[in-house]
């Protein structure tokens, strides 16, 4: 299952240079409320990694597009007040329709 992000990650994210890719993916995420575990099944790849991107560590070339792609998505849907979920259920249905069933 699943956990929320725990207060010193969150401080450690708002401190990071937001410039970098995975920073921004993981303010988005925090913001939208969407769990780590399933946006690297979105991603395909896993959960270290992804929290490693939030930190700050570089995304790989190969990845960059599909990143991008995700934060595009996840913004356009806060914009119009799909996100943020509300429970670990909605994240986990958003990020499955959004994924054509990989989480």
């Amino acid at each position: 299952m699943p956990r929320s992000y725990d207060y010193k990650f969150l401080l450690q994210l708002q401190k990071s240079d937001p410039t970098r890719l995975g920073v921004k993916l993981g303010r988005v995420c925090v913001e939208a409320n969407l769990p780590a575990a399933y946006v690297a099944k979105v991603l395909e790849t896993s959960r270290t990694t992804v929290y490693s991107w939030f930190r700050g560590q570089g995304v790989r070339e190969e990845r960059r597009a599909r990143v991008e792609t995700f934060i595009d998505l996840v913004e356009r849907d806060m914009k119009e007040g799909v996100l943020p979920a509300s429970t670990i259920l909605d994240a986990k249905l958003y990020l499955r329709e959004l994924s054509g069933g990989l989480v």
